[in-house]
């Protein structure tokens, strides 16, 4: 497991169940690269120390006592924007998933997630990534009933930068992407980075989301005449 500088990845985690609890901090703690950043059993603890732990990435169940995890993830984004939020839970209807990435989570993982997949997800979402599933990436999309590939406000974008658009919505990883436009990773990267500046987003879960959303107002307004 790879990280810059030799600064460990800062992992927090809210989970109420104590058992999948310890299971994840003992991953946590025992991957190279890695750092426990600390672990509670509710939103309102989370809500309480996290401001000040100041953590790369949050572990956050949906389903807690008292506040909801989406509700904890919307509080505290406006706290810790830099902070980045994945969703581990057993939710995996389109509601569940769109309510947690506008309210600021990053990523969504199911808790089957192996060992090894969530602790890449992590890494990939502290560089920017987003770890979503090609079926959650396609669940989010179906929601809003995405057809075209191409949007009014995606007009900005250009021709290649609408294909990794696209191509993200369908739940394609950057290699796949790469192998697919017969193109580099790290180009792949750019062309990203690109769309994410031209949406206003910061993530690909959220340029996801924006995208099905936009694209379900074209399709309700039936109107994209072509110029």
């Amino acid at each position: 497991m790879s990280y810059k500088g030799n600064v460990a990845i800062a992992v927090s985690i809210v989970e109420d169940d104590a058992q999948a609890r310890k299971i994840l901090a003992g991953w946590v703690s025992h991957a190279p690269g890695f750092r426990l950043n600390g672990d509670w059993g509710d939103a309102e603890a989370a809500l309480a120390a996290l401001p000040e732990k100041k953590p790369n990435v949050v572990l956050m169940d949906i389903n807690l006592p008292g506040m909801s995890g989406v509700d904890a993830v919307k509080k505290l984004k406006a706290i810790l924007p830099e902070t980045q939020f994945v969703m581990l839970t057993v939710y995996e209807d389109a509601d569940h998933i769109y309510n947690a990435l506008a309210a600021g989570a990053t990523g969504y993982l199911l808790k089957e997630t192996p060992r090894q997949e969530l602790l890449s997800a992590v890494e990939n979402v502290h560089r920017g990534g987003s770890p979503m599933t090609s079926n959650i990436a396609r669940k989010v999309v179906q929601s809003f009933g995405q057809t075209h590939p191409s949007v009014p406000a995606a007009d900005d974008l250009s021709p290649r930068e609408q294909e990794v658009l696209d191509l993200l919505a369908r739940g394609y990883l950057y290699k796949e992407i790469a192998e697919r436009l017969n193109i580099s990773v790290p180009t792949v990267n750019t062309y990203v980075r690109r769309v994410y500046e031209k949406l206003h987003v910061r993530s690909r879960a959220q340029a996801v989301a924006k995208y099905a959303h936009l694209e379900r107002l074209h399709d309700g307004n039936g109107k994209n005449e072509a110029r």
